[in-house]
Order: structure tokens, then C-alpha cells, then sequence
């Protein structure tokens, strides 16, 4: 496997596993989401994957695309926190009524650039 698929595996993994709802986020129902691993992490305060899923909620607006670049900054920043990039940086577009995409760009360590981008996420998060 190269670099890149790694790394996009791994990027794909963080933004599209569902991550445990904060206490202070509004969910629908009791169900929290989350993985069970994340109640006993082998690092404290380690989580896995995003909380792109309670956008599923809301209509797609300049708030959402907002709130859906810091749900993806948080589950991608462990790339920066463990040392794999030097920086990541996410940028959502909306397009039409019903559609939001995701650029994510990784700066690696020796400078190298990769932008990887996650077309209809706004389908993926809401099930379509």
C-alpha cells in the first residue's frame, strides 16, 4: 500500500466513523453513536472518527459547512497530534440544495501536498 492510499484510508476512516456525541450536543433520541473502544482508550482522551453524523439533523446552510469543517478539523487533528503531517486543513462546498463536499488538504512533513476530495458527503452523512 503507498503513502497516499494509507493516508487515505486513514482519512476516510476518521471523517466517516461515527464519534460518540458530546454531552453538550443536541441528539434526536438516546442513541450517542460512537465506538465502545472509545470508553476505554489506550491514551486518554483519544476518540475515533467524526460527529459529521448529527449534521444529519439540520438543513445544509452557511452554518452546517461551517460546523461541518470543525467536526472534520476534530477528527482529523490526531494526524497532526501524532506527528504523520504537518498540517490538515478542511474546506466544505456546498453545491446545489442538497449537496456538500469535502476538500481535505495534508501537508506532510517534508512539504508534499495532498488534497483529497469527498464528493456528496452531505448523501454519505444522511444515509442517501
Amino acid at each position: 500500500m503507498t503513502r497516499e492510499e494509507t493516508l487515505r484510508r486513514a482519512v476516510t476512516i476518521s471523517l466517516f466513523t461515527w464519534r460518540r456525541a458530546g454531552p453538550d450536543d443536541v441528539v434526536d433520541d438516546s442513541d450517542r453513536k460512537g465506538w465502545w473502544g472509545d470508553s476505554v482508550p489506550s491514551v486518554a482522551g483519544d476518540k475515533i472518527g467524526s460527529r459529521l453524523w448529527l449534521l444529519s439533523r439540520r438543513t445544509l446552510v452557511a452554518d452546517t459547512l461551517k460546523d461541518a469543517e470543525a467536526y472534520a478539523n476534530e477528527a482529523l487533528a490526531w494526524l497532526v497530534d501524532d506527528g504523520v503531517l504537518t498540517r490538515v486543513t478542511v474546506t466544505a462546498e456546498r453545491q446545489g440544495n442538497d449537496r456538500m463536499n469535502l476538500r481535505v488538504t495534508l501537508i506532510e512533513l517534508h512539504g508534499e501536498t495532498l488534497e483529497l476530495n469527498f464528493n456528496d458527503t452531505w448523501g454519505l452523512i444522511n444515509g442517501v
